[in-house]
């Protein structure tokens, strides 16, 4: 009796073990993939920089993750429940891991970056064809020579990083839904929501890492290695600055690649959680598991899946969570996605720098009063009109005055002193001060109150993260009870597929297409077309930021009021009526148990008796 309670228990702690090392694993993944998405958001800006394409293509670059996701994620649901749910996880995260390299591929693949400059990088400063002079030639428009245009092949290397996106979109498709199934089915129905809580504390921890490793990458120039730094005019507040967005997409690589590993040495299947059985029952469950396995193969995998699909559309509560999940998803990607660029366009790049952009011509006139955004930019003035200035190069300069211009001849400058980043430019008749005007590379920071009201914003979006952080596992709860169980794993991914197809692909491109109309001035390619936007109207911008998420976020109390009318009405599947019948079951198998404990005395002692009478 001794040996068989030590080899029940070692049984229980062993099953337990191998349970807890799942949740540690899935919650690695999460982690993981999370870290890799916050960090392809994070560095969006610089791949629009980088390949000088527009916010909306941008925008569908970011959403072909979603695009691979849907391609996938209803077989993977359904099916893959009759499959090695590990081994599918961790093929998923190696997937993920090839996504990512395929997506820091341009870097090694296309010439080093250029960006649109009047002023020449070299310390050869005899030439001052840069700057305001009469009667001087437009040196500097860009060039429409034919061989230049076929030369710039760098523009479609964006494709590398749209498929890998997908790719990447494909390998996360089995780690939620089969994820979340395995832990529901093996863990106690008390123990899911916890278990399910530290899942979704990884999938917190992975964007504060990936916003990080982006922070850092942001701020090492692309071509570091290749160029010498010191002769860059540029820095990372400056909207052509592009960071080294390369280098964390490897790091991605790596760490969703070691995240794999585990899962490739779990079990397919680990008793109930709790359960006190013995061998002999444990060995009987297995049975009849591989019964229920080889009647599902007679019968066909397929026989259940349009049942289940008819089941889960005619419930109410699975159909308006799902439409609440559609309306939130929009305002979050919306935010999450463009917040980099958000901060940028009202604070500066750099969120710690916090400056509202003033350019003179676009957003003032040359004698610091507002004018009309969209009557039309009156780039050129008197002080400016005889300089001979490019007109569509953007390459900025502050002026002693606290204002900034698009470029040093366009601020009537006509003398320069120092080379690269600290160059600075004197005679400027464009800059009304009292005494000697100058200007200096760069655009102007805007005083103490931006700064301030950067900290505002932050410490406003931490609170209203946490309060929206708070419906997470209510809402896993919801969604997971109002199923059968049956229908769970198949319920997780169509809600998966919808939150997709109607949010995730279409948000970053429609808000990216809004974004591109508030732009103020495009930067200029080689053969004359437009690349990447400069400047924004941080008004327009800020109202569509803000506002479409809080419109979104409003019509999404509607059914979650309705949601709440019916749960007053009716029960759960998963709550009372399952509950009752598991107690039912449990006191059924309790006394089967004790029948066969008692069967099994009796003919222990038939055993003695007999061996006595012998």
């Amino acid at each position: 009796m001794a040996e068989t309670e030590k080899r029940i228990e070692t049984h229980r702690i062993r099953c337990l073990s191998k349970l807890k090392m799942f949740l540690l694993a899935i919650t690695c993944a999460f982690v993981s993939k999370t870290l890799s998405g916050s960090y392809m958001n994070s560095m969006l800006t610089q791949i629009e920089r980088q390949f000088n394409i527009p916010t909306f293509l941008v925008g569908f670059i970011n959403g072909s993750f979603e695009i691979g996701n849907l391609l996938l994620i209803i077989f993977v649901s359904y099916f893959g429940t009759q499959l090695h749910r590990p081994i599918l996880i961790g093929v998923g995260c190696v997937v993920m891991g090839v996504g990512c390299f395929l997506q820091s591929l341009p870097h090694f693949l296309m010439d080093r970056y250029e960006y649109e400059s009047t002023v020449s990088v070299s310390g050869n400063l005899s030439s001052n064809s840069f700057l305001c002079m009469e009667n001087g030639t437009q040196i500097f428009r860009p060039t429409e020579d034919p061989s230049d245009c076929v030369k710039e092949v760098k523009s479609l290397m964006w494709v590398y990083v749209l498929v890998g996106n997908i790719i990447r979109g494909i390998g996360e498709t089995p780690i939620m839904p089969l994820g979340i199934s395995y832990i529901e089915d093996f863990a106690k129905s008390e123990n899911s929501p916890l278990y399910i809580g530290f899942v979704e504390t990884g999938a917190i921890i992975g964007p504060l890492i990936g916003l990080l490793l982006a922070s850092f990458c942001a701020n090492v120039y692309v071509d570091t290695g290749s160029v010498n730094t010191d002769d860059l005019t540029i820095t990372p507040t400056d909207t052509r600055w592009v960071g080294a967005w390369w280098f964390g997409f490897l790091i991605c690589a790596g760490v969703n690649v070691l995240t794999a590993i585990p899962f490739f040495f779990l079990p397919k299947m680990l008793p109930k959680e709790g359960l006190k059985n013995n061998a002999d029952i444990i060995k009987n469950d297995k049975k009849e598991k591989q019964k229920e396995e080889v009647k599902k193969e007679k019968d066909g995998i397929t026989k259940d899946f349009l049942p289940f699909m008819k089941s889960l559309l005619c419930n109410p509560i699975y159909m308006l969570f799902i439409l609440i999940s559609i309306v939130q998803f929009n305002a979050f990607v919306n935010m999450f996605t463009f917040m980099p660029k958000y901060l940028e366009q009202q604070y500066g790049k750099s969120a710690s720098d916090a400056i509202f952009l003033i350019v003179a011509g676009i957003t003032t006139t040359y004698k610091g009063m507002q004018q009309d955004l969209y009557v039309g930019n009156t780039i050129l003035a008197d002080c400016n009109r005889d300089c001979n200035c490019p007109t569509k190069t953007w390459d900025p300069v502050c002026g002693n005055n606290g204002v900034s211009y698009m470029s040093a001849c366009l601020a009537g400058c006509e003398t320069s002193v120092g080379t690269g980043i600290n160059m600075v430019f004197q005679n400027c008749s464009c800059i009304q001060t009292s005494g000697n005007s100058s200007a200096v590379l760069g655009l102007c920071d805007k005083g103490h109150d931006c700064s301030m009201m950067l900290q505002y914003f932050l410490i406003l979006s931490a609170i209203g993260s946490f309060i929206y952080s708070l419906s997470a596992i209510p809402g896993y709860m919801v969604l997971l009870r109002c199923i059968k169980p049956e229908e769970k794993s198949l319920g997780v991914g169509l809600h998966t597929f919808c939150t997709r197809v109607f949010a995730g692909i279409p948000a970053p491109i429609y808000f990216g297409a809004l974004a591109d109309s508030t732009c103020l001035h495009w930067g200029i390619l080689k053969c004359g077309e437009s690349g990447a936007c400069r400047i924004y109207d941080s008004a327009y911008f800020r109202y569509i930021y803000l506002g479409l998420p809080a419109a979104l976020r409003g019509t999404s109390y509607i059914p979650a009021f309705l949601i709440l009318i019916i749960l007053k009405k009716r029960l759960l599947p998963g709550e009372n009526a399952c509950s009752g019948t598991v107690l039912i079951e449990a006191k059924v198998t309790g006394k089967e148990n004790e029948c066969k404990d008692m069967n099994q005395n009796s003919k222990v002692l038939n055993d003695d008796e007999l061996k006595t009478k012998l």
